[in-house]
């Protein structure tokens, strides 16, 4: 019997984080109602301007001029069922769900019925395309036309895997749809035809949720996180739910697990744990509960503490293991943006993105070693994590989450380090930290250190009954179109344990709700935003993530398809620089070094507004990016030139 399949935040609405820790809205009410937002870039606390190393999702380019301006004008909302970008701009996608990695050997073509088999999507690419990064071949060059990309793969949507959908779901239709999941790790190089994936390629890989992985840090050997199949609790099978990403110094690629509850089912008791988590009883969506007792929590308790980290994985090295980093906490890891710091530790921001959840910064034990790769892959593996709280008077303090101290006891639960580790939200829930609305990507500012921001994406529950509240006038109650939050480090310092924060956009349409831009926002307008990043200019970029049961609200009716806008701080002007095809997220964003190219992701083009993708018609919502014909929409990767070769932006 086929099941209806839900989009990918299945459980959103399901989690309520219960503590009384104050919410960011209440907070910063107090906070504007006497001081401005930010503006004409000002940054509040800087003391000092200090050289910064690499950034995450950034290699380092330091022969571009910063930039002063953007050199392109705004494409207007769309809602048509295509890639649109401004004029002199091309964009193509060229790495499509279903399209072979390069594996030798082993290069299956899509069939567009849906057809493929559980071995063959092994060898191909996943579905939803999400977070992704560029590295340039070989390791430790610059290489702007030859690189690898290494992408993640969030979530399957049943109606469009398989040809009939769930029905007649079996524990081989599970094994498809776990091998749609993941990362894709493809070679691409320029040539006088443009972008192409590079078959077959030494660098090609496929990694999944039965991939091996060892687990690093505290919790590894941890009674929790052993298992029947796994007794020593060191070894793991495979990554999901893969959003948004990391990249660091050193040349790996970070992968962070977001949704993973929503694969597990529970039809007895539900522990404290499962529900902090979001682990529920039924699962509608993936089944594979159903056919595959791993995911199961009665039969196998243990396991879900065993996804949720931040995984390392070498792209250079195709036979190597990835890792999972459990001293960066687990929670719902949205992305794990990397700087280091003037005295060389590595610093980690990350976000749990669902409703009243958690920053988080994460500090390695160790300092980074720029000629000594090997040592800094150990990095990650022992360091402080901390929670962020933000003060009513634009001040904030990070929270060391360390057993034993700040209440994090035995007698409050945590018996060491590792239980804490597992229960990081029980553990920032003790210690106060301030609530968010779904705190998702974050990029450090490469023209000023120690400055961060970061997208609140929405939250339709702040303040309804029950729920932290707010106080007018913003951030707004039923806060549909989200914001972007800004921090400045103490002594522009990111190993600092203070800092000063402030707003830097209130996300909205300027027709109907131009006070939520408090005269700082001129330009595009947008809602929901999610994927962020400064490219090598200094410009910051922008991605919009808003349901396709969002975008059939009144509030949102207009403001047409997902977007991706550019702004130059300082300027206060937001230009709409891509508009996406039908029911499609954009994100994922990866510059190569001469920021000549800029690789962006579609995902879930064509997705309805409820349930699954009808395997009948899978192309009633959308046919991007190969029509009709090409049989059902597929999420890809677009890459993205200037036609005169010149610098994306300028």
């Amino acid at each position: 019997m086929s099941k209806p399949f839900c989009i990918k935040h299945v459980h959103a609405d399901v989690v309520d984080n219960a503590s009384q820790n104050p919410s960011f809205s209440s907070i910063v009410d107090t906070y504007l109602s006497r001081r401005k937002l930010l503006q004409a870039g000002g940054i509040l606390g800087v003391s000092t301007i200090v050289p910064l190393g690499l950034m995450s999702g950034v290699t380092h380019a330091a022969t571009l001029a910063k930039a002063t301006s953007l050199g392109f004008e705004s494409v207007p909302l769309s809602s048509e069922d295509k890639v649109i970008v401004p004029a002199g701009y091309t964009a193509r996608a060229f790495y499509k769900w279903g399209d072979s990695v390069g594996i030798a050997g082993n290069m299956p073509a899509f069939k567009t019925d849906g057809s493929n088999t559980t071995q063959e999507q092994a060898a191909q690419a996943g579905m939803h395309h999400d977070g992704m990064a560029y590295f340039s071949l070989p390791l430790g060059a610059t290489t702007a036309e030859h690189g690898v990309l290494a992408m993640n793969h969030e979530y399957v949507d049943n109606g469009l895997l398989f040809k009939d959908g769930a029905q007649h779901w079996d524990l081989n239709k599970a094994r498809k749809a776990q091998n749609a999941m993941g990362v894709s790790v493809v070679e691409v190089k320029k040539s006088v035809k443009g972008w192409e994936v590079v078959r077959p390629s030494r660098y090609a890989r496929r990694i999944t949720v039965n991939t091996l992985m060892h687990l690093t840090g505290p919790v590894r050997g941890h009674s929790l996180v052993k298992t029947n199949a796994d007794p020593q609790g060191v070894a793991i099978l495979g990554t999901m739910q893969n959003c948004a990403n990391g990249q660091t110094p050193w040349g790996t690629y970070l992968t962070c697990e977001e949704n993973w509850s929503d694969i597990f089912t529970n039809k007895g008791t539900i522990t404290p744990l499962e529900k902090r988590y979001g682990i529920g009883p039924e699962d509608d969506s993936y089944l594979w509960s159903e056919v595959d007792s791993r995911f199961d929590t009665q039969a196998n308790p243990n396991e879900p503490n065993r996804f949720g980290w931040v995984v390392e994985i070498d792209p250079y090295d195709a036979k190597s293991i990835p890792r999972k980093h459990t001293a960066l906490g687990r929670v719902k890891h949205e992305g794990a943006t990397v700087t280091i710091a003037p005295n060389g530790h590595v610093v980690v921001y990350m976000g749990d993105d669902q409703k009243f959840e958690y920053i988080y910064k994460f500090i390695s034990k160790n300092r980074y070693q720029p000629n000594n790769r090997q040592a800094n892959l150990r990095l990650l593996e022992e360091g402080t994590l901390y929670v962020a709280k933000f003060n009513d008077d634009g001040s904030g303090q990070w929270i060391a989450l360390v057993h034993g101290t700040n209440g994090l006891t035995a007698e409050n639960g945590f018996a060491d380090q590792g239980e804490l580790l597992v229960k990081t939200r029980f553990a920032a829930d003790l210690v106060g930290a301030t609530k968010m609305d779904r705190p998702e990507w974050i990029a450090v500012d490469p023209n000023q250190p120690g400055s961060v921001y970061c997208t609140l994406t929405n939250n339709n529950d702040r303040g309804k009954e029950g729920k932290a509240g707010v106080d007018a006038p913003n951030p707004r109650a039923n806060n549909l179109f989200g914001h972007i939050m800004h921090w400045q480090e103490t002594n522009a310092d990111a190993v600092q344990l203070t800092f000063n924060w402030d707003i830097l956009v209130l996300a909205g349409r300027q027709d109907t709700d131009k006070a939520s831009f408090k005269g700082n926002m001129t330009g595009a307008e947008f809602g929901s935003p999610d994927g962020l990043s400064f490219d090598h200019r200094g410009v910051l970029w922008i991605e919009t993530d808003v349901s396709t049961s969002t975008l059939n609200m009144k509030e949102y009716q207009g403001m047409g398809n997902n977007q991706m806008v550019a702004t130059v701080l300082g300027t206060n002007e937001y230009r709409r620089f891509l508009t996406g095809p039908n029911g499609c997220e954009i994100t994922g964003i990866a510059f190569t070094p001469d920021n000549k190219t800029l690789f962006i992701n579609i995902q879930h083009p064509g997705e309805p507004a409820k349930g699954d993708s009808d395997p009948q018609h899978p192309t009633a919502v959308s046919a991007w990016p190969d029509g009709v014909q090409g049989g059902r929409p597929r999420a890809a990767t677009v890459v993205i030139t200037k036609d005169d070769g010149g610098v994306i932006g300028a």
